[in-house]
Formats: structure tokens, C-alpha cells, sequence
């Protein structure tokens, strides 16, 4: 930590589906929600290594599900080597997690945990092309950071550390250093996230005008707290004395530069408890120098939290985790509200590419139906609605990490679309619709858009599928379901029965949906197994059949 007044500078720091009539087959990926676990060691277990140091609880507690490696001190290229065999990466500040680390990984990095706040020490670009999960540890010490940052502006008001260096010189300069009050003052926090929030907290009862600066914060939370949110320009020209707790980012890099610190009032304050390059230190010192800052108080080390470690565990035992970085994870109470939707939503993306014929697909619609309308977070649903699809129809790895990259790759258009709907859940239901030239199932095309239709919702913590095509329809998803689409005579469900029977195919339930008497039906059946190729073939061709497609393991629930 580190203390400046007036002229004294900073020292800082595919789809596989053959062309067979009536029958569909696709290729499936695994469905573990993260898609992250990996088994390497000893006895199947994960491999992690430890490249400096953790406290032995953390250690502790990844050896209970993992096998550890602590390796210290390494180069660059003895980290590449020993990347290799390695399911997740635990490092602070100092190891440089670079694209060569994960092109070293080959695809078998799983997680890279920081052990901290700040991730720029890690190349998340290549970590999101390589389906590395990166999480850190935000909240550990939230309120630690907080209560250290109130105390540096009080120091600083007060000239506390200068106070305290004269008296040990032997002298008495009290008029010097009685400082300037707090109260009333104007306190711009830039970067209102948990660290903030909180310093805004103690900042309104010191008396303090509390003004904040962030592009991705929101003004619901801000209104709570008593807070205005500014730009950065207004903040600059308003403000008494700044706390800054921003992430290190190409945009954040060194944006208090001379253009900002001309803009400020004279005799500002400034506080950064965040990351040392957000501050450009030569323009700092001519800051204090001119008296445009009168004073300012850096402190760039961050704790090692042991969080980091349960995230690093929960990520590779194939868990959502709210500590992810370059994934859409949300708050642990969101998450846990959302968890039978998120299942619902990777359900209805395996089925509805599932009924695309050949000629594939050109975009992806999804619409929720929320009491929460434009307010619900669709982030982690979107993301499990394309890694279902996707998964069907590429050879890559693909998880939440890299699903919205890897749709981008390949040109696919996504749009989402919220509907405010009456209810007390998150969602009543949600629906996910493919503009495809042609189904293997045409019932599924809903004859108003023309569009690949499915439509679910969750009962009692259970995601259903409730619609195909125009057709209403009760399918738990879950497991493999075979469709048909029939003519609704005597004999079919029998027939397909015994067909499955002497396939030795167990069937768990079954359903049937009929448009009347004697007209068009569509039946599901539920199978423990799948049926082989030759009984498929058989019932395409039992009489009265129209179609048949199939659904396999739509979601592991």
C-alpha cells in the first residue's frame, strides 16, 4: 500500500442423419450441463494443477475430489509442458495463462481458476475458443476490500500516513495536516460492482454524496442504494474524491490518464483499490505534482481467496458455477431458481434440430414467456438452447463456455424474444422455433411461420415438452422418445408395441394426440433403450404410419 500527497509520485506497480424415409438419427454429444468434467488421474479423477501458492484448506478440499499437482515458480514453456494431461489450472497474479497455454492444453483444459478478482493475467479470448471455463472469486473478501477502501479515504482525508511519518521525524506540523471533512463531499465510485456497492454503502453513512460511474451497472441497484449513475466525463467534473474498483480491461486500461485528471476539480482525492493499470502513473505524478490531485492512495495486492477453490470443484464436477468469467453465469440465488428451465431450455434445442431435415437450418428463435418480461436474465438459457443444438450438429466440444462463439462460426442468426405473462415462477414457459427448409417430421413445422416448432414449460421441478408443431403433446425431456404420426385406426399402437417388444425395447410411457375421431394422430413413446435400425425401418413401414422421427436423450435430468 502505497500513499502520495501533492508532489510525491506513485511507486506502483454433425448432425449425423443418413437419408433414410421417414427416419431420423442424429449423432449425439454429452449432455452434462457444463460439459466440463474431465478424469485424467489416478482412478479417474481429475487432474488439477496448482502453480503458486494456496493455503492448505483449499489444497485440502480439491484433494478430496482431485488429484493436485503444486508446481511453483514455473517458466512459461515448463508451463506449457506440464499443462498437458491437465483438467483444471489454479493460479493468482503471476502465472500468465496465454493462448499458448491452451493451445499447449489441446483442448483438455476444463477450468482455469483465479484466486482473485482481476483476470487479466489470463487470455479469456482463447480460454472461451478452447471451452475452458475461467472462474474467479468475487465475494470472498467483498466486504474486507470494501471496509479497506473506506479506510484509505478517511487516511486520505485526514492525511493520516503523512501525520503519522512527521511524528516519527520528532516534529509537530497539526496545522499541516488537519485535512478536509468528509461529509457533504462528493465520492465517485467507478466500477459499481460488489466491491463498490458495498464501499457506497459505508461512503452514504460518512455523510457522503455518492455518485457512481459504470457502463454495465444498473440503475435499479444504484436507485436502491441512494446512488446516481454517471457518466465518466460527469464524474470526473463532479466529484471530490474517487474509489476505484474497476476491472483491467483494454477499455479500463490507464483511463485516468492526463485528458482525465485535467478534468477533474482541484485538489481531488483518489483511491485505487482495483488494479494498478487503470491509473496511468506518470500522469498521476504530474497530477499531484500541479495540485490538480492533492493526494492519492494506491493498494493493487489482492488476498487469496480460498472460493476460488470450490468454484475450480463445482466446475469440474459439471456444475453451473456464478463465479464464471467468460460464461453466462448469474447470481447463486438465479441459478438456483432457474436450474429446471436451463434443463427445459437445452431440451427443446436437442429436439427441435432433431426434426431438421438434411438441407439444415438457417436461424434459431427463442422466446420465453416470464412474469418478469424484459427484466428476466435469458443469458444462461440462450447459451443452453444453442449448446443443445449445436451439440447435434458439430464434431466440437461444446458447452457454455463457447456455445454463442462457435454459432457465430457457422453464421447462425439468434433472436430472443420476451413475453410478459402472468405467474409467480421465473419463467411459464419458454419455446424455441428453426427456420429450416424441411422436417423429418412434419407435424413439427407450425403452419403459421413455417417454422421447426417446440414449446415446454416446468411442472413440479420437471421440464416438459407441451407443444410440436401445432400439436399439443406432454413429453417429459428426458431420455429417448420415439414420434409418430399416424392415421388414428386400430392397430398401430399394438403393432408398434410388439415391434418394439421383440427389438427387445422397453417402453416407459406413451401418448396420443389426435385431431379427432379417425383422423391424424401423433403418438410418443417413451423407451428405456434405442430401438436398432432395422426395428425402425419396421415401423416406418407398419400401415397407417405416416412418419416417424427420434428423439435420443434429449437431457439427462
Amino acid at each position: 500500500m502505497q500513499f502520495a500527497h501533492r508532489s510525491q509520485a506513485p511507486a506502483n506497480t454433425a448432425r449425423y442423419n443418413r437419408a433414410r424415409p421417414a427416419i431420423a438419427k442424429p449423432r449425439f454429444a454429452s449432455t452434462s450441463i457444463a460439459a466440463m468434467s474431465g478424469g485424467k488421474g489416478v482412478g479417474g479423477r481429475p487432474v488439477v494443477l496448482i502453480t503458486e501458492k494456496l493455503g492448505d484448506p483449499g489444497i485440502d478440499m480439491l484433494k478430496e475430489s482431485a488429484e493436485v499437482v503444486v508446481a511453483l515458480n514455473l517458466t512459461p514453456e515448463q508451463l506449457n509442458e506440464k499443462i498437458k494431461g491437465v483438467d483444471a489450472l489454479i493460479v493468482r497474479s503471476a502465472t500468465k495463462v496465454s493462448r499458448a497455454v491452451f493451445e499447449a492444453a489441446n483442448g483438455g483444459l476444463k477450468v482455469v481458476g483465479r484466486a482473485g478478482v482481476g483476470v487479466d493475467n489470463v487470455d479469456l479470448g482463447a480460454a472461451t475458443e478452447y471451452g475452458c471455463l475461467v472462474v474467479n472469486a468475487p465475494t470472498a473478501n467483498t466486504v474486507a476490500a470494501a471496509e479497506h477502501g473506506i479506510a484509505l479515504i478517511c487516511s486520505l482525508a485526514r492525511n493520516v500516513a503523512q501525520a503519522d511519518a512527521s511524528m516519527r521525524a520528532g516534529k509537530w506540523e497539526r496545522g499541516k495536516y488537519v485535512g478536509v471533512s468528509l461529509v457533504d463531499k462528493t465520492l465517485a465510485i467507478m466500477g459499481f460492482g460488489k466491491v463498490g456497492s458495498e464501499v457506497a454503502r459505508r461512503a452514504k453513512g460518512l455523510g457522503m454524496t455518492v455518485i457512481a460511474h459504470d457502463p454495465y451497472a444498473s440503475e435499479d441497484k444504484a436507485r436502491a442504494l441512494g446512488v446516481q449513475l454517471v457518466s465518466f466525463d460527469d464524474a470526473l467534473a463532479k466529484s471530490d474524491f474517487f474509489s476505484l474498483h474497476m476491472p483491467m480491461t483494454p477499455g479500463t486500461k490507464k483511463m485516468f490518464n492526463d485528458a482525465a485528471f485535467a478534468k477533474m476539480k482541484k485538489g481531488a482525492r483518489i483511491v485505487n483499490v482495483a488494479r494498478g493499470g487503470v491509473i496511468d502513473d506518470d500522469a498521476l505524478a504530474r497530477a499531484l505534482d500541479d495540485g490538480t490531485v492533492a493526494a492519492a492512495a494506491l493498494d493493487v495486492f489482492e488476498e487469496e481467496p480460498p472460493k476460488v477453490v470450490e468454484a475450480v470443484v463445482e466446475a469440474l464436477a459439471g456444475k453451473l458455477s456464478a463465479n464464471a468469467v467468460n460464461a453466462p453465469m448469474v447470481a447463486p440465488e438465479v441459478l438456483r431458481e432457474l436450474q429446471p428451465y436451463v434443463v427445459l431450455a437445452e431440451g427443446l434445442g436437442k429436439a427441435a434440430v432433431q426434426l431438421v431435415a438434411d438441407a439444415g437450418f438457417t436461424d434459431i428463435a427463442v422466446t420465453y414467456n416470464s412474469p418478469r418480461g424484459d427484466d428476466l436474465d435469458t443469458r444462461l438459457l440462450r447459451a443452453m438452447v444453442i449448446k443443445g443444438i449445436l451439440e447435434q450438429i458439430t464434431t466440437s466440444t461444446v458447452n457454455l463456455v463457447n456455445a454463442d462463439l462457435l454459432a457465430k462460426g457457422r453464421g447462425l442468426r439468434i433472436s430472443e424474444v420476451t413475453i410478459r405473462s402472468e405467474g409467480a415462477d421465473a419463467l411459464t414457459s419458454m419455446a424455441v422455433s428453426l427456420g429450416a427448409a424441411k422436417s423429418t417430421f412434419s407435424a413439427a413445422v407450425d403452419e403459421k411461420s413455417g417454422r421447426i416448432y417446440v414449446e415446454g414449460t416446468v411442472r413440479a421441478g420437471r421440464p416438459y415438452i407441451t407443444k410440436i408443431g401445432g400439436v399439443d403433446v406432454e413429453l417429459s425431456v428426458e431420455g429417448s422418445v420415439l414420434l409418430c404420426r399416424q392415421r388414428d385406426q386400430p392397430g398401430i399402437v399394438g403393432t408398434i408395441g410388439m415391434l418394439l417388444a421383440k427389438d427387445n425395447v422397453n417402453i416407459n410411457f406413451m401418448t396420443v394426440c389426435r385431431t379427432g375421431r379417425n383422423q391424424e394422430a401423433v403418438m410418443a413413446i417413451g423407451v428405456d433403450n434405442d430401438p436398432s435400425e432395422d426395428a425402425l425401418k419396421e415401423i416406418a413401414a407398419v400401415k397407417g404410419l405416416v412418419e416417424v422421427s427420434m428423439f435420443k436423450e434429449m437431457a439427462l435430468v
